[in-house]
């Protein structure tokens, strides 16, 4: 069993990666929709996240709050350097749980969807081993 003081730890890195996983996603998806359209708009985000454009306009008006976006009304969504280097972290730690994941033999299609959940929740010290996982697995092959 845990310590008392272990879990609360636990319990407090779980609230605050769940305060930032909103924001990772969308900076994820601006930064893969502006690269794959020229340009990334509320409706492609609301389309992405299968949520109204109302909620979307919410989120990005947050984002842009807190410097993570630039946008005017009825323009497009632009990462700021901010949102940027959330956006290449957020691909990164994603790229290397999928990798993870296929190399302990789930399927593509689950390995994708499953690791969208745990990029927000794994620690650097978990993804660290991961990779060396993931090294070590594609050494073998």
């Amino acid at each position: 069993m845990k310590e008392p003081r272990t879990q609360i730890k636990g319990h407090q890195r779980t609230r605050r990666d769940h305060a930032t996983e909103l924001t990772q996603d969308y900076a994820e998806a601006i930064a893969e929709i502006a690269s794959q359209h020229g340009e990334c708009r509320v409706r492609d985000l609301s389309q992405r996240f299968a949520v109204s454009h109302v909620t979307v306009n919410r989120t990005v008006s947050r984002l842009k709050r807190d410097g993570y976006v630039d946008t005017e009304p009825y323009g497009p969504v632009r990462l700021t350097e901010k949102g940027q280097i959330v956006a290449q972290l957020s691909r990164q730690r994603h790229a290397v749980v999928f990798e993870f994941l296929l190399s302990l033999g789930v399927s593509s299609a689950t390995a994708a969807i499953d690791s969208e959940g745990i990029e927000h929740h794994v620690s650097e010290e978990t993804l660290k081993c991961m990779r060396q996982f993931v090294t070590r697995a594609q050494e073998q092959t």
